[in-house]
Protein backbone atom coordinates (compact mmCIF):
# COMPACT_ATOMS: atom_id res chain seq x y z
CA UNK A 1 0.00 0.00 0.00
CA UNK A 2 1.01 3.12 -0.84
CA UNK A 3 0.33 6.07 1.29
CA UNK A 4 1.60 9.19 -0.59
CA UNK A 5 -0.79 11.70 -1.99
CA UNK A 6 -1.48 11.32 -5.73
CA UNK A 7 -0.81 14.38 -7.58
CA UNK A 8 -3.81 15.43 -8.33
CA UNK A 9 -4.28 14.94 -4.28
CA UNK A 10 -1.18 17.25 -3.94
CA UNK A 11 -2.39 19.57 -5.83
CA UNK A 12 -6.28 19.55 -4.49
CA UNK A 13 -4.04 20.45 -0.82
CA UNK A 14 -2.13 23.17 -2.44
CA UNK A 15 -5.31 24.67 -3.92
CA UNK A 16 -6.91 24.61 -0.06
CA UNK A 17 -4.26 25.68 1.18
CA UNK A 18 -3.70 28.89 -0.62
CA UNK A 19 -7.10 29.80 -0.79
CA UNK A 20 -7.63 29.57 2.75
CA UNK A 21 -4.58 31.27 3.13
CA UNK A 22 -5.88 34.38 1.43
CA UNK A 23 -9.63 33.82 2.69
CA UNK A 24 -9.35 32.96 5.73
CA UNK A 25 -6.43 34.17 7.88
CA UNK A 26 -6.21 34.33 11.50
CA UNK A 27 -7.97 37.21 11.48
CA UNK A 28 -10.98 35.86 9.83
CA UNK A 29 -10.91 33.02 12.73
CA UNK A 30 -11.36 35.45 15.48
CA UNK A 31 -13.62 37.70 13.87
CA UNK A 32 -15.62 34.41 13.16
CA UNK A 33 -15.74 33.53 16.83
CA UNK A 34 -18.10 36.43 17.94
CA UNK A 35 -20.29 35.92 14.51
CA UNK A 36 -23.35 34.17 15.36
CA UNK A 37 -23.60 31.99 11.76
CA UNK A 38 -19.31 31.43 12.02
CA UNK A 39 -19.01 32.02 8.25
CA UNK A 40 -19.75 34.06 5.51
CA UNK A 41 -21.59 34.08 2.62
CA UNK A 42 -18.33 35.04 0.61
CA UNK A 43 -16.53 32.42 1.71
CA UNK A 44 -19.16 29.26 1.30
CA UNK A 45 -19.85 30.60 -2.12
CA UNK A 46 -16.37 30.39 -3.04
CA UNK A 47 -16.04 26.98 -1.56
CA UNK A 48 -19.10 25.85 -3.64
CA UNK A 49 -17.79 27.18 -6.76
CA UNK A 50 -14.14 25.49 -6.14
CA UNK A 51 -15.81 22.17 -5.95
CA UNK A 52 -14.88 21.88 -2.33
CA UNK A 53 -19.01 21.33 -0.82
CA UNK A 54 -19.30 18.45 -3.43
CA UNK A 55 -15.77 16.43 -2.81
CA UNK A 56 -18.09 13.47 -1.48
CA UNK A 57 -21.10 14.22 -3.57
CA UNK A 58 -21.18 11.61 -6.56
CA UNK A 59 -20.59 13.27 -10.32
CA UNK A 60 -24.00 12.45 -11.03
CA UNK A 61 -25.83 14.51 -8.38
CA UNK A 62 -22.97 17.57 -9.17
CA UNK A 63 -20.08 16.72 -7.24
CA UNK A 64 -16.49 15.71 -7.41
CA UNK A 65 -17.39 11.89 -6.70
CA UNK A 66 -14.14 11.72 -4.52
CA UNK A 67 -13.59 9.80 -1.12
CA UNK A 68 -12.63 9.77 2.01
CA UNK A 69 -8.68 9.54 1.46
CA UNK A 70 -9.26 13.09 -0.88
CA UNK A 71 -11.46 14.47 2.04
CA UNK A 72 -8.40 13.54 4.51
CA UNK A 73 -6.35 16.34 1.98
CA UNK A 74 -8.52 18.94 2.41
CA UNK A 75 -9.63 18.67 6.25
CA UNK A 76 -5.84 18.27 7.25
CA UNK A 77 -6.01 22.11 5.78
CA UNK A 78 -8.95 22.73 7.13
CA UNK A 79 -7.52 22.08 10.67
CA UNK A 80 -4.59 24.44 10.62
CA UNK A 81 -6.92 27.21 10.68
CA UNK A 82 -8.61 25.62 12.58
CA UNK A 83 -11.68 26.68 9.94
CA UNK A 84 -14.86 27.94 11.38
CA UNK A 85 -18.18 27.32 9.58
CA UNK A 86 -20.64 24.43 8.78
CA UNK A 87 -17.71 22.63 6.45
CA UNK A 88 -17.45 19.37 8.57
CA UNK A 89 -21.31 19.42 9.16
CA UNK A 90 -22.71 19.85 6.15
CA UNK A 91 -20.33 18.91 3.27
CA UNK A 92 -18.60 16.10 5.17
CA UNK A 93 -21.12 14.85 7.97
CA UNK A 94 -24.41 15.00 6.30
CA UNK A 95 -23.34 14.82 3.04
CA UNK A 96 -22.01 11.33 4.40
CA UNK A 97 -25.44 10.74 6.03
CA UNK A 98 -27.61 11.35 2.79
CA UNK A 99 -25.72 9.47 0.53
CA UNK A 100 -25.95 6.23 2.80
CA UNK A 101 -29.75 7.11 3.25
CA UNK A 102 -30.14 7.48 -0.41
CA UNK A 103 -31.21 10.73 -0.17
CA UNK A 104 -29.63 11.96 -3.59
CA UNK A 105 -32.37 14.64 -3.95
CA UNK A 106 -30.24 16.49 -1.15
CA UNK A 107 -27.04 15.95 -2.51
CA UNK A 108 -27.19 18.15 -5.34
CA UNK A 109 -28.04 21.07 -3.07
CA UNK A 110 -25.32 20.34 -0.64
CA UNK A 111 -23.08 20.74 -3.10
CA UNK A 112 -23.97 24.42 -4.81
CA UNK A 113 -23.90 25.20 -1.41
CA UNK A 114 -27.48 26.44 -1.68
CA UNK A 115 -28.84 24.33 1.20
CA UNK A 116 -26.63 23.22 4.44
CA UNK A 117 -27.45 20.63 6.58
CA UNK A 118 -26.06 18.45 9.98
CA UNK A 119 -26.88 15.45 11.64
CA UNK A 120 -28.52 15.53 15.02
CA UNK A 121 -26.85 12.49 16.61
CA UNK A 122 -24.80 12.79 20.05
CA UNK A 123 -27.07 12.81 23.15
CA UNK A 124 -25.90 12.64 26.61
CA UNK A 125 -23.71 9.87 28.55
CA UNK A 126 -20.66 8.62 26.87
CA UNK A 127 -19.16 5.82 24.76
CA UNK A 128 -21.02 4.53 21.38
CA UNK A 129 -22.88 7.68 20.32
CA UNK A 130 -24.93 5.72 17.90
CA UNK A 131 -26.18 2.93 20.60
CA UNK A 132 -26.36 5.55 23.09
CA UNK A 133 -29.56 7.59 21.79
CA UNK A 134 -32.42 7.74 23.42
CA UNK A 135 -34.81 9.96 21.02
CA UNK A 136 -37.96 8.73 20.12
CA UNK A 137 -39.80 8.99 17.43
CA UNK A 138 -43.69 7.94 17.05
CA UNK A 139 -45.89 7.78 14.05
CA UNK A 140 -48.94 10.15 13.75
CA UNK A 141 -51.03 10.24 11.03
CA UNK A 142 -48.87 10.23 7.93
CA UNK A 143 -45.69 11.27 9.15
CA UNK A 144 -43.29 10.86 12.75
CA UNK A 145 -43.17 12.82 15.25
CA UNK A 146 -39.79 13.28 17.47
CA UNK A 147 -39.19 13.54 21.52
CA UNK A 148 -35.72 14.33 22.95
CA UNK A 149 -32.37 16.22 23.44
CA UNK A 150 -29.50 16.51 20.85
CA UNK A 151 -27.33 18.56 22.64
CA UNK A 152 -24.62 19.11 20.54
CA UNK A 153 -25.79 19.55 16.88
CA UNK A 154 -23.17 21.28 14.72
CA UNK A 155 -24.65 23.74 12.69
CA UNK A 156 -28.21 23.37 13.53
CA UNK A 157 -29.11 26.92 14.24
CA UNK A 158 -28.14 27.89 11.00
CA UNK A 159 -28.47 24.68 8.74
CA UNK A 160 -31.51 24.44 6.54
CA UNK A 161 -32.14 20.48 7.74
CA UNK A 162 -31.07 18.09 9.76
CA UNK A 163 -31.42 13.92 9.74
CA UNK A 164 -32.12 13.25 13.12
CA UNK A 165 -31.49 9.59 14.54
CA UNK A 166 -34.18 8.56 16.76
CA UNK A 167 -35.41 5.08 18.34
CA UNK A 168 -38.72 3.01 17.01
CA UNK A 169 -39.80 -0.22 17.32
CA UNK A 170 -37.86 -1.52 14.88
CA UNK A 171 -34.93 0.02 16.44
CA UNK A 172 -32.72 3.56 15.02
CA UNK A 173 -34.48 5.23 12.45
CA UNK A 174 -33.28 8.22 10.36
CA UNK A 175 -35.60 11.45 10.44
CA UNK A 176 -35.56 14.97 8.07
CA UNK A 177 -36.48 17.90 9.96
CA UNK A 178 -36.61 21.07 7.85
CA UNK A 179 -35.20 23.98 9.97
CA UNK A 180 -33.97 22.46 13.17
CA UNK A 181 -33.00 25.61 14.71
CA UNK A 182 -31.96 25.11 18.15
CA UNK A 183 -30.30 27.04 21.27
CA UNK A 184 -26.61 27.95 20.02
CA UNK A 185 -25.15 27.03 23.50
CA UNK A 186 -21.69 27.84 24.57
CA UNK A 187 -18.67 25.79 23.47
CA UNK A 188 -15.28 24.50 24.26
CA UNK A 189 -14.49 25.25 20.65
CA UNK A 190 -15.32 28.98 19.89
CA UNK A 191 -14.10 28.45 16.90
CA UNK A 192 -17.23 25.86 16.21
CA UNK A 193 -20.89 26.69 16.07
CA UNK A 194 -23.15 24.61 18.48
CA UNK A 195 -26.84 24.20 18.59
CA UNK A 196 -28.80 22.39 21.83
CA UNK A 197 -32.12 20.88 20.33
CA UNK A 198 -35.26 20.18 22.25
CA UNK A 199 -37.16 17.55 20.17
CA UNK A 200 -41.21 18.11 21.67
CA UNK A 201 -43.44 16.35 19.25
CA UNK A 202 -41.54 17.87 16.65
CA UNK A 203 -42.97 16.72 13.01
CA UNK A 204 -40.02 15.04 10.80
CA UNK A 205 -40.09 12.41 8.02
CA UNK A 206 -38.80 9.21 7.86
CA UNK A 207 -36.00 8.79 5.51
CA UNK A 208 -33.78 6.12 4.15
CA UNK A 209 -34.29 2.23 3.38
CA UNK A 210 -37.12 0.26 5.74
CA UNK A 211 -35.76 -1.45 8.81
CA UNK A 212 -33.10 -0.95 11.26
CA UNK A 213 -30.63 1.79 10.86
CA UNK A 214 -27.99 0.67 13.54
CA UNK A 215 -25.64 -0.49 11.20
CA UNK A 216 -26.09 2.25 8.78
CA UNK A 217 -25.19 4.86 11.36
CA UNK A 218 -22.66 3.05 12.92
CA UNK A 219 -20.20 3.46 9.25
CA UNK A 220 -21.24 7.26 9.17
CA UNK A 221 -20.13 7.70 12.53
CA UNK A 222 -17.05 6.13 11.67
CA UNK A 223 -16.05 7.51 8.37
CA UNK A 224 -17.33 11.55 10.18
CA UNK A 225 -15.03 10.45 12.61
CA UNK A 226 -12.52 9.39 10.77
CA UNK A 227 -12.66 12.72 8.64
CA UNK A 228 -12.71 14.39 11.93
CA UNK A 229 -9.16 12.68 12.82
CA UNK A 230 -8.05 14.19 9.47
CA UNK A 231 -8.79 17.58 10.39
CA UNK A 232 -7.50 16.79 14.48
CA UNK A 233 -4.10 16.05 12.38
CA UNK A 234 -3.90 19.73 10.71
CA UNK A 235 -4.24 20.62 13.83
CA UNK A 236 -1.69 19.01 15.46
CA UNK A 237 0.83 19.82 12.62
CA UNK A 238 -0.35 23.50 12.72
CA UNK A 239 0.22 23.76 16.76
CA UNK A 240 3.42 21.69 16.09
CA UNK A 241 4.81 24.59 13.88
CA UNK A 242 3.65 26.80 15.68
CA UNK A 243 5.52 25.69 18.74
CA UNK A 244 9.11 25.70 16.52
CA UNK A 245 8.66 28.64 15.25
CA UNK A 246 8.30 30.37 18.64
CA UNK A 247 10.96 28.54 20.03
CA UNK A 248 13.34 30.00 17.72
CA UNK A 249 11.96 33.51 18.36
CA UNK A 250 12.44 33.79 21.81
CA UNK A 251 15.55 34.22 23.72
CA UNK A 252 15.69 33.11 27.61
CA UNK A 253 19.49 33.55 29.01
CA UNK A 254 21.21 35.23 26.07
CA UNK A 255 19.35 32.45 23.27
CA UNK A 256 16.90 30.70 21.69
CA UNK A 257 14.68 28.33 23.81
CA UNK A 258 14.83 26.09 20.56
CA UNK A 259 18.30 24.73 21.55
CA UNK A 260 17.57 23.64 25.24
CA UNK A 261 17.58 20.06 25.50
CA UNK A 262 13.97 20.40 27.27
CA UNK A 263 12.01 22.13 24.19
CA UNK A 264 14.05 19.74 21.74
CA UNK A 265 12.54 16.71 23.82
CA UNK A 266 8.73 18.11 23.54
CA UNK A 267 9.32 19.09 20.29
CA UNK A 268 10.42 15.61 18.98
CA UNK A 269 7.57 14.06 20.67
CA UNK A 270 4.90 16.27 19.32
CA UNK A 271 6.24 15.42 15.72
CA UNK A 272 6.35 11.90 16.64
CA UNK A 273 2.90 11.52 17.71
CA UNK A 274 1.10 13.63 14.73
CA UNK A 275 2.91 11.64 12.50
CA UNK A 276 1.37 8.56 13.83
CA UNK A 277 -1.97 10.35 13.67
CA UNK A 278 -1.39 11.23 10.47
CA UNK A 279 -0.70 7.33 9.14
CA UNK A 280 -3.50 6.21 11.13
CA UNK A 281 -6.14 8.08 9.91
CA UNK A 282 -4.73 7.89 5.97
CA UNK A 283 -5.04 4.39 6.45
CA UNK A 284 -8.55 4.37 8.14
CA UNK A 285 -9.36 6.26 5.26
CA UNK A 286 -8.22 3.89 2.83
CA UNK A 287 -10.08 0.93 4.54
CA UNK A 288 -13.28 2.75 3.96
CA UNK A 289 -12.55 3.76 0.56
CA UNK A 290 -12.01 0.41 -0.27
CA UNK A 291 -14.56 -1.24 2.13
CA UNK A 292 -11.41 -3.61 3.63
CA UNK A 293 -12.51 -6.06 6.38
CA UNK A 294 -10.05 -3.90 8.95
CA UNK A 295 -12.17 -1.04 8.04
CA UNK A 296 -14.22 -1.02 11.72
CA UNK A 297 -11.20 -1.67 13.90
CA UNK A 298 -8.42 1.25 11.70
CA UNK A 299 -11.73 3.88 12.57
CA UNK A 300 -11.03 2.60 16.04
CA UNK A 301 -7.44 2.70 16.06
CA UNK A 302 -7.42 6.53 13.95
CA UNK A 303 -10.03 8.21 16.62
CA UNK A 304 -8.81 7.08 19.96
CA UNK A 305 -4.79 7.70 19.04
CA UNK A 306 -5.40 10.85 16.90
CA UNK A 307 -7.80 12.30 20.15
CA UNK A 308 -5.04 11.48 22.71
CA UNK A 309 -2.02 12.81 20.37
CA UNK A 310 -3.96 16.13 19.39
CA UNK A 311 -4.52 16.81 23.23
CA UNK A 312 -0.72 16.25 24.26
CA UNK A 313 0.64 18.17 21.04
CA UNK A 314 -1.57 21.24 21.64
CA UNK A 315 -1.16 21.43 25.34
CA UNK A 316 2.79 21.17 24.88
CA UNK A 317 2.48 24.13 21.90
CA UNK A 318 1.19 26.10 25.37
CA UNK A 319 3.48 24.88 27.41
CA UNK A 320 6.09 26.03 24.85
CA UNK A 321 5.17 29.49 24.54
CA UNK A 322 5.14 29.83 28.47
CA UNK A 323 3.11 32.32 29.87
CA UNK A 324 1.96 34.02 27.01
CA UNK A 325 0.66 30.63 25.70
CA UNK A 326 -2.63 31.29 28.34
CA UNK A 327 -3.49 34.64 26.81
CA UNK A 328 -6.41 34.80 24.77
CA UNK A 329 -4.09 36.95 22.07
CA UNK A 330 -2.21 33.75 21.73
CA UNK A 331 -3.76 31.63 19.04
CA UNK A 332 -2.07 28.32 20.76
CA UNK A 333 -5.72 28.13 22.90
CA UNK A 334 -7.69 27.44 19.83
CA UNK A 335 -5.89 24.58 18.42
CA UNK A 336 -6.20 23.22 21.89
CA UNK A 337 -10.22 23.44 22.32
CA UNK A 338 -10.30 21.98 18.88
CA UNK A 339 -8.11 19.37 19.48
CA UNK A 340 -10.02 18.97 22.50
CA UNK A 341 -13.79 19.25 21.18
CA UNK A 342 -13.00 17.30 18.53
CA UNK A 343 -11.63 14.32 20.80
CA UNK A 344 -15.30 14.26 22.59
CA UNK A 345 -17.10 14.14 19.36
CA UNK A 346 -17.88 10.81 17.84
CA UNK A 347 -16.86 8.77 20.71
CA UNK A 348 -13.99 9.64 22.70
CA UNK A 349 -10.57 8.16 22.88
CA UNK A 350 -10.95 6.23 25.99
CA UNK A 351 -14.27 4.03 24.21
CA UNK A 352 -12.43 4.04 20.71
CA UNK A 353 -9.04 2.14 22.39
CA UNK A 354 -11.94 -0.41 25.02
CA UNK A 355 -13.77 -1.09 21.39
CA UNK A 356 -10.46 -1.49 19.17
CA UNK A 357 -9.21 -3.64 22.35
CA UNK A 358 -12.70 -5.94 22.25
CA UNK A 359 -12.61 -5.76 18.45
CA UNK A 360 -9.00 -7.62 18.30
CA UNK A 361 -9.89 -10.14 20.66
CA UNK A 362 -13.24 -10.67 18.71
CA UNK A 363 -10.93 -12.35 16.12
CA UNK A 364 -8.51 -13.81 18.11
Amino acid sequence: MDFTFSSEQDALREAVRSTLAAEAPSAYVRRMIDDDAGFTPELWSKMAGLGWLGLLVPESEGGLGLGLVDAVAVQEEMGKLPLPGPYFSSAIFATLAARRLGLTELLGDLAAGTRRGTVALEELGHGDPVTRVRTTATPRGDGWVLDGLKPAVLDGHTAHWAIVVARTDDGLGSFLVEQPGGELVPNLDVTRKIAHLELTQRPATRVGPPGDHTALWQRVADDAAVMLCAETVGVCERAFQLGVDYAKQRVQFGRPIATFQAIKHKTVDMLHKTELARVGTHYAAWTSDVDDPAREAAAAMAKGYTGEAAVFVTAEDIQIHGGVGFTWDADAHLFYRRAKANDILLGQQAWQRQRLADLVLDRA
